[in-house]
């Protein structure tokens, strides 16, 4: 007998039983409302794979967006836009050798009373159908399995970073390279005990280099993540800036970074950072010292919070909680491109809109993380993730009696559905999410971001590439 399909609204998540799973594949959900000119939204009606749907149709859609992404609908839809819907509910393979891992391994991983992960090898940690929903540990389960999710070798792209100002400012761009290389728990390396050559242990190397503009080119910088954060959350990464003002590697000056590290490129008078700050971001202190760029330099290696928010994060620096399971749409495997390969899309008045794309229905476990560390900016964050792939759909971050900080919206493509992507040196299909944009929304000063990277791949580069990702000596050469 089939199981109704329900539509959970904000208020039902913290109540009611928690559901266990995704409805039937390419059951879609009935919604109701008006989706064009002579249409009644009287009775309710299935939405239908392919269908296109504009701005006033949005209220239809209503029950299938997080609240906050609904009080903020102007943000991140516009009028004009065209929504295609996807596919609903679709089973979205992994590798062989991932899956293999993930069956042998099963069972095998634990979680301390710490949240910290323990006895891990390879593959998914703790696979959805085995996670009880009503256990205590069900919430950091679910967000380790988001931290250790299948992405391949991890995405390497162009990356164009658009800070989008406050209604009185003027929003910047700036162009470069990023990667994101895992090293630890590959499961295509299962002859190599899961792991890249050399890494030492690390569970992964992330670095990038500003090439425009002029004012940022040639700042670079490398993250590297010791394996024992698995077990101590307080722990801090080996961060690395190449600063172009001192033609010097430097240590990051921030010490802590739960997620991936992006080094502070806008710094008001610094001819190696940038110009205008982000939302009103200002330094000029180093007006007057004896080493006029000590201060600056010193600043540009402090970590922002931009760019690459839903790459990576620390589960056990959170205590975690299930709110709830729920059917969401979300742009999880988009079909238009953006910058590099096209660098004039329109991301709606705000610049902050990928609703002129392709949206999937996906069946989402909503989680809430209370972050450990104290001075991080927020004290907690609402993930929405997705059941089946383990995908960030959406992130949702707070302050204290939560308030609204940020608004998030990462953005993937399903690598097998893209002509001649590159698959695995055993000829196997890729069969990985790209990470090919983000946009966060500011709601304290109406500000925000946007990355795009739509020219990424996720499977290995070549072996000479790869060397340079995880050698710092190659962030002071190419400039």
């Amino acid at each position: 007998m089939r199981r109704p399909l329900l539509l959970l609204t904000a208020s039902c998540l913290l109540g009611g039983p928690a559901m266990a799973g995704p409805p039937p594949e390419n059951q879609c959900p009935s919604i109701s409302g008006p989706l064009g000119p002579g249409v009644s939204d009287a009775v309710p009606r299935r939405l239908e794979r392919g269908q296109r749907l504009g701005y006033d149709s949005l209220p239809a859609l209503r029950e299938l967006l997080p609240h906050e992404i609904w009080q903020y609908r102007h943000v991140f839809f516009f009028p004009g836009m065209q929504m295609v819907i996807g596919d609903c509910h679709r089973r979205y393979p992994v590798p062989e050798f991932f899956r293999t891992a993930t069956e042998r391994y099963a069972g095998g991983a634990a979680i301390d009373a710490e949240g910290n992960l323990e006895d891990y090898v390879a593959g998914l940690p703790f696979p959805p159908e085995t996670i009880e929903p009503g256990s205590p540990q069900a919430g950091v389960k679910w967000a380790w399995n988001l931290e250790l999710r299948f992405r391949g070798s991890g995405p390497v792209g162009n990356f164009r970073l658009v800070d989008v100002a406050t209604r009185i400012g003027k929003n910047h761009t700036y162009e470069g390279f990023f990667f994101f290389y895992q090293t630890r728990h590959r499961t295509d390396l299962a002859a190599s005990q899961y792991s890249v050559e050399g890494s030492s242990g690390d569970l992964w190397v992330s670095g990038g280099r500003f090439l425009e503009p002029e004012a940022a080119r040639h700042l670079a910088w490398r993250q590297i993540r010791p394996e024992e954060v698995q077990q101590n959350y307080s722990l801090a990464d080996h961060t690395f800036v190449y600063v172009p003002t001192m033609r010097k590697v430097r240590r990051s000056a921030t010490p802590w970074v739960d997620g991936v590290y992006l080094p502070r490129y806008s710094v008001a008078g610094d001819s190696g950072g940038g110009g205008m700050g982000f939302g009103g971001e200002a330094y000029t202190g180093a007006a007057g010292s004896i080493n006029p760029t000590s201060a600056t330099s010193v600043h540009q290696t402090e970590n922002i919070r931009r760019g690459f928010m839903s790459l990576a994060l620390r589960p056990n620096a959170y205590v975690w909680r299930v709110l709830g399971e729920r059917a969401v749409i979300a742009p999880i495997n988009i079909s238009r491109p953006g910058y590099p390969i096209e660098k004039e899309r329109n991301f709606g008045p705000h610049g902050l809109s990928v609703a002129n794309d392709r949206w999937d229905v996906r069946w989402a476990i909503v989680l809430e993380g209370r972050i450990r560390m104290t001075n991080q900016g927020y004290q907690s964050v609402v993930l929405y993730v997705d059941w089946q792939t383990q995908q960030p759909l959406y992130a949702i971050m707070k302050a204290s009696r939560g308030r609204i900080l940020d608004l998030g919206i990462p953005v993937h493509r399903f690598s097998d559905d893209v002509i001649n992507y590159p698959g695995w040196p055993n000829g196997e299909r890729a069969s990985v999410f790209d990470p090919v944009a983000e946009i966060f929304y500011r709601v304290t000063n109406d500000s925000g971001w946007r990355r795009e990277s739509y020219n990424v791949k996720s499977t290995p580069a070549e072996e000479r590439t790869r060397r340079r990702f995880t050698s710092t000596d190659f962030l002071v050469r190419g400039h």
